[in-house]
């Protein structure tokens, strides 16, 4: 009995595109869906897929160079694979 063959034309309809693109945040994966999403929705995956971050946490990109750039609720992020982010509790200091 041969093994059976999974050559991607059985089922799943389409299948690549819906799988999303996994990022991190707070060195835990996240998926995201879609090429292109804010910070706030960043945020809002990380809390529902089980980050412990809260919505008003400031979220920073880690870039490749050893910096990092703060990311706005409204500011476009551009999602491929890979991308490294960290939520931290804003500085209440008033």
């Amino acid at each position: 009995m041969e093994p059976e063959k999974n050559d991607g034309e059985h089922g799943g309809g389409g299948g690549h595109e819906d799988k999303g693109v996994v990022v991190t945040v707070n060195e835990q994966p996240v998926t995201m869906k879609g090429k292109e999403t804010t910070g706030a929705a960043i945020k809002a995956a990380a809390i529902a897929q089980g980050v412990h971050i809260q919505p008003n946490f400031v979220l920073q990109e880690e870039l490749p160079n050893g910096t990092s750039q703060i990311i706005g609720d409204n500011d476009p992020v551009h999602l491929r694979p890979h991308l490294r982010f960290t939520a931290i509790q804003p500085d209440d200091n008033s």
